[in-house]
């Protein structure tokens, strides 16, 4: 089994979920801040997932 590169930006965003609501958005008293982050997050995810698993069930040989 090789490993795939995308593995590796999954847990860039899951480490990066617990990181910025903590540290750079604080401060922010709105939620129109949070909001952009966790629809650009959530976004982001799909797609990693999509690059991720995009060759599942094809024979390695």
């Amino acid at each position: 089994m090789k490993s795939n590169p995308w593995i590796w930006a999954v847990w860039a965003l899951v480490i990066l979920s617990y990181v910025v609501p903590f540290t750079m958005l604080d401060k922010v008293q709105s939620w129109h801040g949070s909001f952009l982050y966790w629809t650009v997050t959530g976004v982001l995810v799909v797609v990693a997932n999509l690059l991720l698993t995009k060759d599942f069930g094809e024979d390695e040989a």
